[in-house]
């Protein structure tokens, strides 16, 4: 899922040195752009019934919609960085960006499954190629110790999107249907096109180092362990996410009204887990990465057997949406310090691997929903969350799995 990433491989220039200025107006317009795509990502979570039922589909074929961004934000994280080669970052992002309208556009306007699936696949290379980017190009725009805050301000668009973007969905698509809704985040990107086109200055590359700094990261036992964790940690979570409006619709019987209110308390007590989680990271990193998964495994099973009740599904759906969304911010933690000394490789196989298990978890969760309903799809993503848990609860237990300095 889109959070605060590393670039992949690539020697850039020092942080603060475009035209050795800090350019805040640049950062505020990269954070609109990580807003339009975070919203842009997951709202087929809001609308799953509605495309489904307009392309003549399931609910699992249209979550496959998520699923397909995902495969290619894959592709575009692991290779976007040798592609390039030495091209201007500044002209990469604005291309990126206008992929973003041009998805949106196609989106709204599809016809049948191929098509739909065809703009979904844009979208995915603007993820990977982005969020991939993000904090690299941040280092060029602001002097060194303000690097921090910028990376805040511009996943201050992602956290903002995570909380308003699936309710803001379900509402629009009950007022302008699911093509309008999809369509309102074109003005949006034309804007973050415009803003970064005023603001970004030229962003060479020195040279660019292709893959192999990620290859050499994953012969480090803790590295793929960890990487590992990550994967069930977002297969067993979008398992169940991607397919929250349907059980939402058909277990729970929610309305529209009450559907909105439903996925807001999911993105405001994620909001609230991104901010209240950095207080415990410090001293304990280790148990959180254990915990937050158990959290989330146990509100997947009672969901499955308490999901007829409205006050108890939106009891759970806040716990759901704070460990959720805090569970990422706990596992960047952990990479950086595991691997201080490659930062930025390890941030490109985060992206990768975040992306894969997304679109992993879509696939599963679809096939399970279609075949055993909504409740046998809830408790296989508790038994995928459960093994992220063990595995989580394990880094902290065994000591070759610990974080250790590792000379370059």
């Amino acid at each position: 899922m889109a959070s605060l990433t590393a670039a992949p491989a690539a020697s850039i220039v020092p942080a603060g040195t475009a035209e050795n200025t800090t350019r805040w107006g640049a950062v505020y317009a990269m954070a609109l752009c990580s807003f339009v795509l975070v919203a842009s990502e997951f709202m087929p979570v809001s609308l799953l019934s509605p495309i489904a039922r307009t392309l003549s589909l399931t609910e699992g074929q249209a979550g496959q919609a998520i699923a397909i961004s995902g495969v290619f934000a894959v592709i575009t994280s692991l290779s976007l960085s040798t592609v390039l080669g030495r091209i201007d970052r500044r002209l990469v992002v604005l291309a990126l960006t206008a992929l973003l309208v041009v998805s949106g556009a196609i989106v709204a306007f599809a016809s049948t499954y191929l098509v739909l699936m065809a703009g979904r696949a844009l979208l995915g290379v603007a993820i990977g190629g982005f969020w991939s980017m993000s904090a690299s190009i941040a280092m060029r725009l602001v002097p060194e110790d303000q690097v921090a805050k910028a990376l805040a301000v511009i996943n201050g668009g992602n956290a903002l999107a995570t909380v308003i973007a699936a309710p803001l969905g379900s509402f629009m698509g009950g007022l302008i249907g699911w093509r309008g809704a999809f369509f309102s985040v074109v003005p949006a990107a034309v804007a973050a096109i415009v803003w970064q086109a005023v603001t970004l200055p030229r962003l060479p590359m020195e040279q660019s180092q292709g893959g192999r700094a990620m290859l050499a990261l994953l012969k480090r036992p803790p590295v793929v362990f960890g990487l590992v964790t990550v994967a069930l940690l977002f297969v067993g979570q979008f398992a169940l996410f991607t397919y929250l409006r349907p059980f939402l619709e058909q277990v729970t019987h929610v309305g529209a009204a009450m559907l909105s209110a439903m996925l807001l308390i999911v993105g405001v007590a994620g909001f609230t887990g991104t901010v209240l989680i950095g207080r415990v990271l410090d001293k304990g990193l280790f148990l959180t990465l254990g915990v937050l998964p158990t959290m989330m495994a146990v509100v997947a099973v009672l969901l499955a057997l308490l999901g007829g009740s409205t006050l108890a599904t939106a009891a759970l759906l806040a716990v759901w949406g704070f460990a959720g969304t805090a569970a990422p911010v706990a596992w960047w933690t952990w990479l950086a310090r595991t691997v201080p000394d490659e930062a930025e490789a390890g941030g490109g196989l985060m992206v990768a691997i975040v992306q894969l298990a997304i679109t992993l978890g879509a696939t599963v969760g679809g096939m399970v929903f279609d075949a055993a309903g909504p409740n046998v799809e809830f408790l296989t993503s508790a038994g995928l969350l459960g093994l992220a848990a063990v595995a989580g609860f394990t880094i902290g237990r065994l000591p070759s799995l610990l974080p250790h300095p590792i000379a370059a």
